[in-house]
């Protein structure tokens, strides 16, 4: 009888330890798939993050090329001046929406890809100051602004290739 006893209970005490392991791989592996959908969903809304800013760039960027094109196309100087200033309005509209860019990496990104976006935005912002000082005519201004359009460039290759890290490690 006490054979019986004894079996019956080790049949009980190894029913329940199976039970257990099996409940605790059950959780690790849910565990590590929660954790892979996060991870996916991180490195999704991170890249989408990026994209959007270097699209934003990318507009602002035209819009400085064209200040490039309005010497080399138009020789008379009042609508030279009337295209430079047309280029400032559209990049006052452009710069709202690299800024929110910007602010999104900030809040979603990693501190250098953060970092690197507020340069990228503080370039541009240089730019435009450069720019307007372009329509104001004042002297070594335009120097200015294709050195400040040139600094834009510059942080937007870095930034991009924070993004690239960044993208890559998650």
């Amino acid at each position: 009888m006490w054979v019986a006893v004894f079996t019956g209970g080790t049949a009980v005490l190894a029913s329940w330890v199976t039970t257990v392991g099996n409940a605790r791989a059950a959780r690790v592996q849910a565990e590590t798939s929660i954790e892979g959908q996060r991870r996916d969903h991180l490195r999704s809304s991170r890249r989408i993050a990026y994209l959007d800013l270097m699209e934003q760039a990318h507009v602002i960027g035209e819009l400085y090329w064209r200040v490039g094109d309005a010497y080399v196309q138009l020789t008379d100087h009042a609508a030279r001046l009337t295209r430079i200033e047309e280029t400032r309005v559209q990049l006052r509209d452009g710069f709202d929406p690299l800024m929110r860019c910007v602010r999104v990496i900030v809040l979603e990104g990693s501190d250098t890809v953060a970092q690197a976006a507020r340069a990228v935005l503080e370039a541009a912002a240089e730019a435009n100051s450069a720019l307007w000082h372009v329509s104001l005519e004042k002297p070594q201004a335009r120097e200015d602004f294709d050195e400040a359009q040139e600094r834009f460039r510059d942080r937007l290759d870095e930034f991009i290739s924070a993004a690239h890290t960044a993208v890559s490690t998650l």
